[in-house]
């Protein structure tokens, strides 16, 4: 997916809005595959923090609502279940929201 393509205020209110509704805060969008459960060439990443409350049913729900409003596939990645390799890889191809 290229960014470029996205509205950057209309994904800035998505986001806000799947935050306001969800235990998440968003810190940035991934390199397409950081998230290996989502697939597509369309899908769009992203790495959030989450907050008490989080269940794996309202991340789940997270992303299929943030899915809905902006017509990809969306992955959502948790800063916290990122171990060994993967906590210096991922967040080194963060581009901030």
């Amino acid at each position: 997916m290229d960014v470029q393509h996205i509205d950057r205020q209309k994904l800035l209110h998505h986001l806000h809005e799947v935050e306001a509704q969800y235990p998440l805060r968003f810190v940035g969008l991934l390199q397409r595959g950081s998230a290996p459960h989502v697939f597509g060439d369309e899908a769009l990443d992203f790495v959030a923090e989450k907050r008490e409350g989080l269940s794996l049913l309202s991340l789940t729900s997270a992303e299929i609502d943030l899915s809905d409003k902006l017509g990809h596939p969306v992955g959502i990645v948790l800063r916290s279940e990122l171990h060994g390799n993967d906590a210096d890889r991922v967040p080194a191809t963060l581009h901030p929201l």
